[in-house]
């Protein structure tokens, strides 16, 4: 069978900040078996409105990927996720292991 290589770009909204939610999908992504990266983000209130948000790349097998993105949408428990916009596309690099940046 054939690897085929799948990425998300996911815009996370809601209380998403300074809950751990950054740790917790570092986590998620580690025991799902997906790379990539998440941060917060303050500087795009066009897509997150005034509080900020979390955006993740997550990089994988198809199937991992989006069971990612169903954990994502989910969130930690001490989080309240309200919108989860994903965009799917194709990977311009491969990414090894999963890091939260600044």
């Amino acid at each position: 069978m054939k690897f085929v290589l799948t990425q998300a770009h996911l815009y996370i909204k809601g209380d998403v900040i300074g809950v751990g939610f950054r740790a917790w999908t570092k986590i998620q992504a580690k025991i799902t078996g997906v790379h990539g990266w998440v941060k917060n983000v303050f500087n795009k209130s066009d897509v997150f409105g005034p509080g900020g948000g979390v955006e993740t790349v997550l990089q994988g097998e198809e199937e991992l990927v989006q069971k990612m993105v169903d954990l994502v949408k989910q969130g930690p428990p001490v989080s309240r996720v309200e919108d989860v916009e994903v965009f799917w596309q194709e990977a311009k690099e491969i990414m090894e292991g999963f890091e939260i940046r600044k």
